[in-house]
């Protein structure tokens, strides 16, 4: 019979062997998500794709040798589970993280026009200050600037890398706008995009503010997720056999199911409440 704290472990050990090999690198890490986006001197390349994926599937198959089918699955939905998580949250800071260099690069926009550099050598230097998509479409808009191209369609460039896959869509359409506004009417862009900048700025506070707001109920839903875990190990501590019940008799595995398949459902719903109510 297995035992729950033999069961416990090794499911822990095969769920952390498996995202730390889903674990991102460095450069995914800190460069940003756009094609352009250096790599630094001494760090090595993320490896494949198929690599990542063959792991948990080798960390389940040894679960499936040493414990049996039914954990195995366990933990593979786990680690699954887990991966989708750390991308997404993944994607919520390099987004995060362009919103904020976006407030970066139209303060510096404005400043650079204010003193009256060229449009084009303004542009660049905004997009150096830029992340993510936003620096390719800044950097577009600056050659188009340069060689006397369309700078708003080089802001606005569709497709799946151009401004549907940045965070600050809306901010490049007023920029945008603005150009073509300033460019035809010879008014001042450096006061529009200061404009620019103080809307951003605020969005980015309210951001900020909800997030603080949501703290408390996402470690709510944490803590109440992890609660059967908690269970099993406490019943296993006083000499129960949690496990062999859950895993060896079929109404303990129509009670495991039922009780991951509401587990997942209430944090799925969670998850759904608390970004709704951040607005992302």
């Amino acid at each position: 019979m297995v035992t729950g704290g033999l069961l416990a472990a090794a499911l822990a050990a095969g769920s952390v062997a498996c995202l730390v090999g889903l674990r991102p690198r460095p450069e995914q890490r800190l460069a940003g998500i756009g094609l352009d986006s250096p790599v630094p001197r001494g760090w090595s390349r993320p490896a494949s794709p198929a690599a990542g994926a063959a792991l948990p599937v080798v960390g389940c198959a040894v679960l499936a040798v040493l414990l049996g089918p039914v954990p195995a699955l366990l933990a593979l939905v786990a680690v699954e589970c887990g991966r989708r998580t750390v991308a997404g949250r993944r994607r919520a800071a390099d987004r995060a993280a362009e919103r904020r260099q976006a407030v970066e690069a139209c303060s510096a926009l404005a400043s650079e026009l204010r003193v009256g550099r060229p449009p084009a050598a303004a542009l660049t230097v905004a997009a150096d200050l830029a992340r993510g998509p936003s620096r390719s479409l800044l950097r577009a808009a600056a050659a188009a600037a340069q060689f006397g191209g369309d700078v708003p369609a080089a802001l606005t460039m569709p497709g799946p890398t151009g401004i549907a896959a940045t965070a600050v869509p809306e901010v490049l359409r007023s920029l945008a706008a603005c150009w073509e506004v300033c460019a035809t009417s010879g008014s001042g862009l450096a006061v529009a995009v200061d404009r620019l900048e103080d809307g951003l700025r605020a969005d980015l506070d309210r951001r900020r503010a909800v997030a603080a707001e949501l703290a408390g109920p996402r470690a709510t839903a944490g803590m109440l997720a992890v609660l059967p875990v908690a269970g099993l190990l406490l019943a296993s501590g006083l000499g129960a056999d949690p496990a062999g019940v859950l895993l060896e008799t079929p109404l303990g595995l129509v009670c495991l199911t039922v009780g991951l398949l509401l587990d997942g459902l209430g944090v799925l719903w969670t998850h759904r409440l608390v970004a709704r109510a951040g607005g992302v």
